[in-house]
C-alpha cells in the first residue's frame, strides 16, 4: 500500500486557481482510475477531473465553493501499488466535458432516492457524466429506464425523472420551519458577481414599448404551416428587426471601455441570446447574425440553446456578443428591467404576447400585443437614441413582410 497525493492539475490558459464546484468521491470511498473525482470552475469553463489511480480516498482538501491553487494538494488516495502517473506533480490530466448541474436536487419526499455513494460505475450502464449527475440528484438507477443503446441511461432519462418528481402531489400540507441553505458557488456565483458589477458600474436607462404583433403572428403561423424549413419562433423575427434597426442606430451595437474612455461600434452584429439552463443563465452568441436568413437564425437559436443547456457551450460560444436579447417566453410578464451584459451598451427584453381590445380607425378590434422591455447604458446612449432605436424595431415588427426579404 502507498499513498498517492493528487494535486490540482493545470487546466490551461494561465489559470492560477480554480473553484471547487462538486466532489464525486467521499472520504473512505473506493474509486477506480478514470472515475469522476472533482469538478472545478475557472472564469472560462467548468472542467471535470477524473481520478488518475484506483484506490480509497483518505483525505481531500477544499469544500464546495473553495478556491484551490494550481499545483496544490486536493486528494490523498491509498493505492495497492506505487502509481506511475505524473499527475501528483501538478501536470494537467485529460479533462472531460462538463456535466450539466441541476439548479437544485429533488425534495426529500421524492420516491426514487439513493445515496450518492451507492451509485457505482460498475452497476450502472451510463457515461461518467451521467453517473455523476445521478449521484448529485440522488436518483436510484434501478428506478430509471434507459433510452440509449442496450438500456444505457442518458441525460434525457434523468430529465424525465425530474419532471415526474416535480409533479404536484395531494398529501396534506404540514407546517414546517425548515430553512434550506444553498451555497452560492460555481456558475451561480459568477452570475451574481457579473450582475452586481453591471448594476454598480452602469447607469441603466430602461424603456418599454408596446408592439402590435397581430400581423407577425399571422405570418409566423402561415410560415410554420408550410412544408419548408423548421419551426419559427418569435425570436428570429425580433433579431432580424434589431439588425435592421441597428443599421439606422449603430450606437447601440457597441462596447464601452469605461477605463479607456472608448466606445467601439461594431459593424458585425453578434447577438447574445440569454438562455436559462439548469446551472443558471448563460448567453451563447449568434455570430454575424446580419448574414443569416430567418431559418438559419432559428436553427442557430435551437443549436446554441441546446449546447448551453447540456453544458457543452465552450468559451468561444459564450463570449464576443455586441448586443443581447432576453426572453422569458410565456413567463414574460408585462415588463421587466433586463440587466446589461457588459461591455455591451444595450439589451432588448421580450415580454409575453397577450390579446387585448384596441381601437383601429374608430372600431374596436382584438389585437395581439407584446411589450419590449429594454435597458441601455446611459453613459453612452441617450434616452432619445434608445427610444428611437426601439421605435425602429417596433416599425419592423409591425410590418413583418420586410423581415422575410433579403438579409440585412
Amino acid at each position: 500500500m502507498s499513498n498517492f497525493v493528487f494535486k490540482l492539475p493545470d487546466v490551461g490558459e494561465g489559470i492560477a486557481e480554480a473553484e471547487i464546484v462538486a466532489w464525486h468521491a467521499e472520504i473512505g470511498q473506493d474509486i477506480k482510475e478514470d472515475d469522476p473525482l472533482v469538478d472545478v470552475m475557472t472564469d472560462k469553463a467548468t472542467v471535470e477531473i477524473s481520478s488518475p489511480v484506483s484506490g480509497r480516498i483518505l483525505s481531500r482538501r477544499g469544500e464546495v465553493g473553495a478556491m484551490a491553487a494550481i499545483g496544490s494538494e486536493i486528494v490523498v488516495i491509498a493505492t495497492a501499488a506505487k502509481p506511475e502517473k505524473a499527475a501528483s506533480n501538478g501536470k494537467a490530466t485529460p479533462a472531460r466535458k462538463p456535466a450539466p448541474k441541476p439548479a437544485a436536487p429533488p425534495t426529500e419526499s421524492a420516491a426514487p432516492l439513493a445515496k450518492a455513494a451507492e451509485i457505482r460505475s460498475g452497476k450502472v450502464l451510463a457515461a461518467p457524466a451521467v453517473r455523476a449527475r445521478m449521484a448529485a440528484l440522488r436518483l436510484d438507477p434501478a428506478t430509471l429506464r434507459g433510452s440509449g443503446p442496450e438500456g444505457r441511461i442518458e441525460h434525457a432519462d434523468l430529465d424525465r425523472a425530474l419532471t415526474q418528481l416535480s409533479r404536484p402531489s395531494t398529501p396534506p400540507v404540514e407546517a414546517s420551519d425548515a430553512v434550506e441553505e444553498v451555497k452560492v458557488v460555481g456558475l451561480r456565483r459568477q452570475i451574481a458577481e457579473r450582475m452586481l458589477e453591471s448594476k454598480r458600474r452602469i447607469p441603466h436607462f430602461s424603456y418599454v414599448e408596446e408592439i402590435d404583433v397581430t400581423g407577425l403572428e399571422t405570418l409566423r403561423a402561415d410560415l410554420n404551416g408550410s412544408e419548408e424549413g423548421g419551426r419559427l419562433t418569435l425570436l428570429p423575427f425580433l433579431i432580424r428587426a434589431m439588425i435592421r434597426a441597428i443599421a439606422q442606430h449603430p450606437g447601440v451595437n457597441a462596447h464601452y471601455d469605461d477605463e479607456a474612455g472608448i466606445i467601439r461600434r461594431h459593424a458585425a452584429v453578434h447577438i447574445g441570446v440569454a438562455t436559462q439552463t439548469p446551472r443558471g443563465l448563460v448567453v451563447p452568441v449568434i455570430r454575424h447574425a446580419e448574414t443569416l436568413s430567418l431559418q438559419r437564425l432559428a436553427s442557430e437559436i435551437v443549436r446554441l440553446s441546446e449546447l448551453a443547456r447540456n453544458g457543452k457551450a465552450g468559451r468561444e460560444l459564450l463570449t464576443g456578443s455586441t448586443i443581447t436579447v432576453s426572453s422569458l417566453g410565456p413567463l414574460g410578464g408585462i415588463m421587466a428591467t433586463p440587466i446589461i451584459n457588459p461591455p455591451e451598451v444595450a439589451i432588448v427584453g421580450v415580454n409575453k404576447i397577450v390579446e387585448r381590445p384596441v381601437v383601429r380607425e374608430g372600431q374596436i378590434a382584438i389585437a395581439k400585443l407584446m411589450n419590449l422591455s429594454s435597458s441601455f447604458d446611459h453613459r453612452v446612449v441617450d434616452g432619445f437614441d434608445a427610444a428611437a432605436f426601439i421605435k425602429s424595431v417596433k416599425a419592423e415588427l409591425e410590418a413583418p413582410g420586410r423581415l422575410i426579404q433579403a438579409r440585412g
